[in-house]
């Protein structure tokens, strides 16, 4: 899933940005209004985590622009402004969720879980495939009862192959869900990264297949 973080205080943009990507999403980290709202038209998006007190336009005008625009794009709102008329003010403005500082790291994970789970079609939070279950809560992937021990990059691919399973997910929605403005990310990698899930799967009852020239499905073994 990827992220556009909206946050013009340097020390806590880059903790958040650094702590999302350790979650498995590919996160862009902006400081400003005007930078964001063209980031937003010339990217793709699956959430918004937005600021509010911005210093070239508040985050409230950054909502009404791109929602006036007609694009909808899922956003929750960091805010020290906590009082109900501002939560009011910000959910009236087109905002999906709504969390006030300080917060903590493990709450503000669970709410992007939500969404993550909302932009994949997955609205129970474990997901079982032959003998794969899958807990989207707490992080875990299990294979025959086995822990499966995988990279956080692995498991966001898998989880990708598993909403979609026994049906084709292309190697550009992989690259575009895990990439980042910054990050040098590829359609190899995504390769490297099928190749590794593939030897942990070997020998469970379930394979990643290459559909020639489309991308990937995930299905049973015979």
């Amino acid at each position: 899933m990827r992220v556009l973080l909206i946050e013009d205080d340097a020390t806590l943009g880059r903790a958040l940005q650094e702590f999302l990507t350790s979650q498995g999403y590919a996160v862009d980290w902006l400081a400003d209004g005007k930078r964001a709202l063209l980031a937003i038209k010339n990217y793709s998006y699956d959430l918004v985590v937005l600021d509010l007190n911005l210093p070239d336009m508040d985050g409230l005008e950054v909502l009404q622009t791109f929602r006036l625009e007609g694009r909808y794009i899922p956003v929750l709102v960091l805010t020290a402004r906590d009082a109900l008329a501002d939560r009011v003010a910000g959910l009236d403005a087109g905002a999906d969720d709504y969390l006030s500082k300080p917060f903590e790291l493990d709450e503000l994970a669970a709410r992007v879980r939500a969404f993550a789970r909302r932009h994949l079609g997955t609205v129970v939070p474990i997901v079982e495939f032959g003998s794969i279950r899958f807990d989207t809560v707490h992080r875990e992937i299990r294979v025959a009862g086995e822990l499966l021990t995988v990279s956080v990059r692995e498991m966001s691919v898998l989880e990708m192959l598993l909403s979609r399973a026994e049906k084709v997910v292309t190697k550009q929605q992989i690259t575009q869900a895990l990439s980042a403005m910054d990050a040098d990310f590829s359609e190899n990698a995504v390769e490297v990264y099928i190749y590794r899930l593939r030897k942990r799967l070997e020998g469970l009852g379930v394979a990643i297949k290459t559909i020639r020239g489309f991308g990937y499905m995930l299905e049973l073994e015979a």
